[in-house]
């Protein structure tokens, strides 16, 4: 007997029809996005305890956050509360309430950021798939699953995978609200960009104008229904405020003697923050940090030179630019079919999701400051929604919405070309890694391209377009699939073989590229080029090499995972990381190597204990990981961003919270053009104000320990003089 023949009350007669249809959705749903589901976790989560901590500097953060809900709170690096790390807190929260009931484990850690991806994959399914048919959000959906850097940052610790879910969501709620109308799906919308806020600060925001646009745009009928729908978009402006500001002003309205120092600021104010080393300070470039523009940390050494193609380069187009060019095709394609006319549903859909596409495309294409090639991981999903709209183009019902086979005869092979170029353009920077695709794209893209231009049965050209497709994606899923056969650990994320974490890429140890004889590792190397640094930080540009450099090595320092320094944790050469050879952490430059913090903790330990301060906070991170030593970084990251006051560190050694301060030795190397000294003069006049005491490391040197219990008085008045 059905149930429509039986005699309900209306209330549970309507959850009985509103169950049927969701599982008539699901039944509907199910192969293909469970498909998606099943490859994006694969790719997320095999192997994933390869990654080890990932990024130390997040994780010895969630290890001080669990032992106590006031570093939790605020998000601070190390056990007495006295740093924050240098971003807003809500990725490690997941983190730390993760480990807070699995344990402190590397996959506590890492496992919620995989699941992250997986839903961020099936968000963007679904809202391609609504107005351009399950197709179309399958592709999208692919397309996504398979960037590399996506499935980089999905096995990481770093904020980015939440940023990125954090977006999706909110163009998710836009298109709901495009659909409905209904103010609560606005305010939803809101409530996500204000997560993603807390996620990562402005950057967020870049997909506001495109859906602020679309939803006025769409609305207007009239000034009555405009007045409407903008007092419907300012509901969900105030939820993102209400939300995105929370935090902020939480630290703002915490007393300063009661809450960390904000890391990354030179006046403790998480404004500074926010629209200064978060901000502006990425687009436009720092007043006194790394190079921007064509040089230095912020031009070629981390996001290559600026302009229109930047997205392509080295280092960034093997990330997330291989299909660039089908997803501006598709965008214009659909811009030039709807015409911008309200009244169809794509309008409003092309202006959020393009929207967002155009303004971080530009922002990216053209920012000066410290621009890390993992940032791209935000461009990707809304890449792969415009891919996912061309397809659903291409595809007359009831697989797509095409208006007429004519124009899906001129879209499919317009937009299959322009993926073939930019494509080709990106195997060009992977120094001959990926020979085989070359004649693959070429063949079988152009061979699509003719065969689309003919009329077609249905099935024939959605088989045709198959191929195509699977031409221009086998690339690009080969390179993320091979993320999986390495540790994506350290501070860049990168998607691709190990020889990709170089950061210039494949290829890129040459002259003036990453990784050769100058560039920030230990030993010497075997290409020259890099930057020119003095010859303690020359390394090698090979994987797994005794020298330093920007890759994997076994002694020498980079900027990926090793015994050496570099940005991950080592006892090698230097770099920005913990290490015990030369470098920006190694070699005492920013805050003592490991064996100095190591007799230092152990000095520690036996006369008092107590906080002890060291000028990087990359320093502190490791022993925190090794040891859960007591260790603060007072002068940033890497020991420059920073820049603690005198009297600020006296009224911390008053109250307790910190008793020793470790001494730097050795040379500070600097990154090019940078200028800032961290916390050094507040560490000047602790040397001036306070007994030191000599102690010898295991390998036979002496450092300087300074203990300042007591001497609160005295450092300040140090620093009058």
């Amino acid at each position: 007997m059905s149930t429509d023949s039986l005699s309900y009350p209306a209330p549970l007669a309507a959850r009985l029809r509103d169950r049927a249809r969701i599982s008539e959705r699901v039944r509907v749903l199910r192969p293909e996005l469970l498909s998606l589901l099943v490859l994006t976790g694969f790719l997320n989560l095999w192997g994933l305890s390869i990654n080890g901590w990932a990024n130390t500097y997040y994780s010895a953060a969630v290890r001080s956050m669990t032992k106590s809900w006031h570093n939790f709170l605020f998000a601070s690096l190390d056990q007495s509360g006295l740093m924050t790390v240098d971003k807003p807190p809500l990725s490690l929260w997941v983190q730390a309430l993760s480990a807070r009931i699995f344990g402190f484990h590397p996959l506590s850690i890492l496992i919620p950021e995989a699941l992250m991806g997986v839903a961020a994959v099936g968000l963007t399914y679904d809202l391609v798939r609504r107005r351009f048919g399950r197709p179309a959000g399958f592709v999208a959906g692919l397309v996504l699953a398979t960037t590399p850097v996506i499935v980089a940052v999905s096995r990481h610790n770093n904020p980015d995978e939440l940023l990125v879910l954090c977006c999706v969501a909110a163009l998710w709620f836009a298109v709901r609200a495009f659909e409905t109308g209904r103010t609560r799906w606005l305010v939803l919308c809101g409530i996500a960009v204000g997560l993603g806020f807390e996620t990562k600060m402005l950057v967020a925001l870049m997909v506001v104008p495109g859906i602020a646009v679309a939803w006025m745009w769409s609305r207007w009928d009239g000034p009555r229904a405009g007045l409407r729908a903008l007092r419907q978009l300012l509901a969900g402006g105030g939820a993102m405020l209400v939300v995105g500001l929370a935090w902020p002003l939480l630290v703002t309205l915490t007393p300063a003697a009661d809450r960390p120092w904000i890391s990354g600021t030179s006046d403790n104010s998480i404004w500074s923050l926010i629209f200064g080393y978060n901000g502006l300070g990425r687009v436009a470039g720092q007043s006194g940090g790394p190079g921007g523009g064509g040089g230095g940390f912020g031009g070629t050494m981390f996001g290559g030179a600026t302009g229109p193609l930047r997205l392509l380069q080295t280092g960034l187009g093997d990330q997330a630019g291989w299909l660039l060019g089908f997803a501006i095709v598709s965008g214009l394609a659909v811009l030039a079919l709807t015409r911008l006319r309200r009244r169809d549903r794509r309008t409003s859909w092309l202006l959020a999701v393009g929207g967002a596409f155009l303004t971080t495309a530009v922002v990216f294409s053209f920012a000066k400051g410290i621009f890390h090639p993992y940032y791209v991981s935000l461009l990707a999903p809304f890449a792969a929604m415009l891919v996912g709209a061309g397809v659903g183009q291409m595809l007359p019902a009831p697989l797509g919405v095409a208006d007429s086979l004519r124009s899906a005869r001129v879209i499919a092979p317009l937009a299959i070309g322009a993926g073939a170029v930019t494509e080709l353009v990106v195997l060009g920077t992977v120094d001959g890694q990926l020979s085989w695709a070359r004649p693959l794209v070429i063949g079988l893209g152009l061979g699509a391209m003719i065969l689309l231009t003919l009329a077609l049965s249905t099935r024939v050209r959605a088989a045709v377009l198959a191929v195509g497709l699977a031409a221009l994606l086998a690339a690009p899923a080969t390179w993320a699939a091979e993320t999986l056969g390495h540790a994506t650990s350290g501070t860049f994320p990168t998607g691709g073989p190990a020889s990709a974490s170089r950061l210039g890429g494949p290829g890129g140890g040459g002259p003036g590229g990453f990784g050769g004889r100058g560039a920030f590792g230990g030993g010497s190397g075997s290409r020259t080029g890099g930057f020119g640094l003095p010859p303690g930080l020359s390394g090698s540009a090979a994987s797994g090499a005794a020298g330093g450099g920007f890759a994997p090595g076994a002694a020498g320092g980079g900027f990926a995972p090793g015994s050496g320094g570099g940005f991950a944790p080592g006892s090698g050469g230097g770099g920005f990381g913990p290490g015990s050879g030369g470098g920006f952490a190694g070699g005492g430059a920013f805050g003592g190597d490991s064996a100095s913090l190591t007799a230092a903790i152990a000095y520690a330990k036996a006369h008092g204990g107590g906080t002890i301060g060291v000028s990087s906070q990359s320093s502190a991170a490791s022993v925190i990981l090794s040891s859960d030593a007591n260790v603060a970084g007072l002068g940033g990251f890497s020991g420059r961003e920073s820049s603690v006051s005198a009297s600020w560190l006296a009224a911390e050694v008053r109250s307790g919270h910190l008793r020793w301060v470790l001494a730097d030795s050795g040379a500070v190397a600097r990154s090019p053009g940078d200028t800032r000294t961290g916390s050094q003069s507040a560490i000047d006049d602790v040397e001036k104000a306070c007994p030191a005491v000599t102690i010898t490391t295991s390998d036979g040197t002496s450092v300087k320990l300074y203990d300042c219990q007591g001497h609160a008085a005295a450092i300040l008045a140090a620093s009058h003089n």
